[in-house]
């Protein structure tokens, strides 16, 4: 798509109304969160997918099903757990008795948004069944490669405190998600709302259907090619190398993590109604992007410190580009 236009300024307006309208819709079912809710967003249009981690309660699953009623596609829902298989996620090859075939039976990953929840508690054989399909968008079973629907995105969600029989994420895994977010809980205002008979919080079915997947995947075209300066790609560049040179650290970001935060820089400027990126978009969208790709030496984390704490720390250490220059 090197090729293809940078999108204009009557395209960068479109989008910011099409994410406001989208984060209304999304709002009407988790309340108190539009922060949370916007970076989901942003994540979609960078074709990327999202780790929900927190305890239970605070509405993973909820944000999860209202972004893809909201986007209009197909939502399909997997419940993870031990005994799941990897073909229950991907699908399988029957025989048919009818007339003899083999067939392939398309699994819950054939759908624009596919809800992976409690990702943590299935054996790591299933959780690497997904590795393929969030990276390259087709499943390949018996040595036949099937596409899956376009756009396609896994929300996936997990609960980090109760970790029996649970499987923890590989890196791997991991560096597949674009983002990694943490609900918590809401302030006084919204819970009180939420606690309010006749709220519509957590009332999926009322959310409004927004756009389409043909909309949707021409909008993710429209903005790969949304300028990035090259202070801001060597801001990033140096970002990254600020973190993996942190002696905390045992694993930094790799490329394809810098590169997953640029793609999520563009979708984030254009949201906010410019076509070029501003170092402030590096600021936001660092520790959501780049702390669950960054792995601590042992020391490091039985001393308490944290991925987050270490990219809050690049980035108070990497000087910003100029605005002039930028």
């Amino acid at each position: 798509m090197a090729d293809s236009p940078t999108p204009t300024e009557a395209d960068v307006a479109a989008f910011r109304q099409l994410h406001q309208r989208l984060g209304d819709a999304v709002e009407a079912a988790l309340h108190g969160k539009r922060a949370t809710i916007d970076l989901v967003l942003v994540s979609v249009f960078a074709e990327g997918h999202v780790l929900l981690e927190d305890v239970p309660g605070t509405g993973k699953t909820t944000l999860a099903r209202a972004v893809g009623q909201a986007l209009g596609g197909q939502v399909r829902r997997v419940q993870f757990t031990p005994d799941l298989l990897p073909s229950d996620v991907t699908g399988t090859t029957v025989f048919d008795p009818r007339d003899g075939e083999i067939r392939f039976r398309p699994g819950p990953v054939f759908g624009h948004v596919l809800l992976a929840d409690e990702i943590n508690r299935a054996a790591a054989k299933t959780q690497s069944s997904l590795l393929e399909v969030m990276q390259e968008r087709t499943v390949t079973v018996d040595g036949e490669t099937h596409p899956v629907p376009d756009p396609f995105v896994v929300i996936a969600t997990q609960n980090p405190v109760d970790l029996d029989g649970t499987y923890r994420l590989p890196e791997a895994q991991l560096d597949r998600f674009l983002v990694r977010v943490t609900l918590g809980f809401p302030d006084a205002e919204h819970e009180i709302e939420v606690l309010r008979p006749g709220s519509t919080a957590g009332h999926v079915g009322e959310v409004a259907r927004v756009t389409s997947p043909d909309e949707v995947a021409m909008t993710i075209r429209q903005l790969e090619t949304l300028h990035v300066a090259d202070l801001l790609l060597r801001y990033v560049r140096d970002l990254g190398v600020a973190v993996r040179e942190d002696p905390r650290v045992r694993l930094g970001a790799s490329t394809r993590g810098l590169k997953a935060l640029v793609r999520c820089l563009q979708v984030y400027a254009a949201a906010q109604g410019r076509n070029y990126v501003v170092p402030s978009d590096v600021q936001r969208l660092a520790v959501p992007v780049l702390a669950h790709r960054t792995v601590l030496t042992r020391d490091a984390a039985l001393a308490g410190h944290t991925p987050s704490a270490v990219v809050q720390d690049a980035l108070e250490a990497v000087p910003p580009p100029q605005p002039d220059r930028a």
